[in-house]
């Protein structure tokens, strides 16, 4: 998303309600217990990742890609001082001197490492103090009387933007070097039967269908509004393409044949010698890779994990087929040919639960492709949410009639063709921050980013 790292640096919003629900018939209460909910999971979630490792990895820049740790642990703080303590609340600043050197559009991340950052014990105890007085004002809050404040949106847009934060911390996880930080259990395998009788792809029929939505209340900008989409019939892998898969087609070389390539994929592989997705190595005639500080045999698998949109295009180009486009995308994740509506997820309206889709760092990796039935489409595609983010072949832009909220530089100035959009989520995604209309982007070289793809063909193709 914004900053170009797969998860946004801006302001966002997460979900509320089910596309039927309007703001007026959520009551106050369970408004205000959803965003103590949304907002002390992430505050939770914020301490694991900043608490697991010591101080000096804290300040450390682990890659020219990403901010040192501590930095975005204080912009956290800083962001919800600004939204919710300051704009919501009216309260007086507690710390104006230093939004400058967390604002996310002034600084590049390289940078950061040389502004005048608050040190980790000052950066929780900032953070601490802004939670507390933010909360005082939640109990409070009427919930209505405005854009920010109708159904709670800036304190879900607050909740959102940190968990996102924390996506971006565990992508700096990844990238730091040294022992591991963190664990958390293996992710459940499909049942052997079942996954064996799936279908390699799905039909989805050609008609209309809702795109976006008008109704969810924490929903994006980039998201609105609701409009009609008129999408020719097409087949879509019934998983993500997996790491088996793409072994294949580097085993047949298609790192070394330019065919499969976009010029600007071509370019980027022979400038920097890529001949594999990121973080894996050769080794004893055997694949590995380096996940969160552990070297293991690449599983088969398992949804193929960091690669770029060059790669997943090649990829694509190399099986016969192509990257969905983002209504083809949406359509298959979201629309119910039996009721010719949209859902807010694959499988219904309900909220994520561990066994429709793994999201929320519950565990540290995709789970193996076909898992998760009870996450499955109405047409039966699986895995659309959580897992791994998915490249689509679409260019990021406004839908018609988009305007920008709360601010220009959330989405608006990102809209173009330099960057691409990914859809579903990965593991490391919360629900608050994933939903079937939510609309992540990046560039098409990034490869550090909790990204894979499936395919798609017109159903015409042969």
């Amino acid at each position: 998303m914004s900053e170009n790292a797969g998860t946004a640096e801006g302001t966002a919003a997460g979900t509320a309600g089910s596309t039927d629900e309007t703001a007026e018939e959520i009551s106050v209460e369970a408004l205000r217990r959803r965003a103590v909910a949304a907002l002390t999971t992430a505050r939770t979630r914020t301490a694991l990742l900043t608490s697991c490792v010591d101080e000096p990895e804290l300040t450390a820049q682990h890659s020219p890609l990403m901010s040192p740790l501590v930095w975005d642990l204080a912009h956290i703080g800083n962001q919800e001082e600004q939204w919710l303590l300051r704009n919501v609340g009216g309260r007086e600043a507690v710390r104006p001197e230093i939004d400058s050197v967390y604002d996310a559009f002034e600084h590049p991340r390289a940078l950061r490492p040389t502004l005048p950052l608050l040190a980790p014990a000052e950066a929780r105890a900032y953070a601490s103090d802004i939670r507390g007085r933010v909360l005082d004002i939640l109990d409070s809050s009427p919930l209505r009387g405005g854009p920010l404040l109708d159904a709670g949106f800036a304190f879900g847009m607050i909740a959102q933007h940190e968990q996102q934060h924390d996506e971006t911390m565990l992508i700096t996880h990844q990238l730091r070097r040294g022992p591991a930080a963190l664990t958390a259990p293996e992710p459940p395998g499909p049942d052997p039967a079942d996954a064996a009788e799936l279908p390699s792809e799905v039909l989805v029929p050609a008609g209309q269908f809702t795109m976006g939505t008008s109704a969810e209340p924490w929903a994006l900008d980039n998201e609105r509004p609701a409009h009609h989409r008129l999408v020719p019939a097409f087949y879509l892998d019934t998983a993500p393409v997996t790491n088996g898969d793409y072994l294949r087609f580097m085993e047949d070389g298609g790192y070394t044949d330019e065919r499969w390539w976009a010029p600007a994929g071509w370019d980027q592989i022979r400038e920097h010698g890529i001949g594999a997705p990121l973080f894996w190595r050769r080794e004893a005639g055997q694949w590995t890779r380096r996940r969160f500080g552990a070297v293991e045999p690449v599983p088969a698998d398992e949804p193929v994990l960091h690669v770029s949109w060059y790669e997943a295009d090649a990829y694509a180009r190399w099986a016969g087929r192509r990257l969905p486009t983002e209504e083809e995308w949406e359509k298959a994740a979201r629309h119910d040919p039996a009721t010719g509506r949209s859902r807010r997820y694959p499988w219904g309206d309900e909220d994520p639960t561990p066994e429709h889709a793994n999201l929320g760092q519950l565990h540290l990796r995709p789970a193996p492709a076909g898992s998760y039935p009870l996450g499955a489409s109405p047409l039966g595609v699986r895995q659309l949410i959580g897992d791994v983010w998915e490249w689509t072949s679409s260019d990021f832009l406004p839908y018609p009639g988009f305007a920008a909220f709360p601010y220009r530089e959330y989405s608006e100035v990102f809209f173009g063709a330099a960057h691409k959009v990914l859809r579903g989520g990965s593991f490391a995604v919360d629900q608050v921050a994933c939903r079937g209309t939510f609309r992540n982007w990046d560039l098409p070289v990034r490869r550090q980013i909790f990204a894979g793809f499936r395919t798609a063909r017109s159903a015409g193709d042969m």
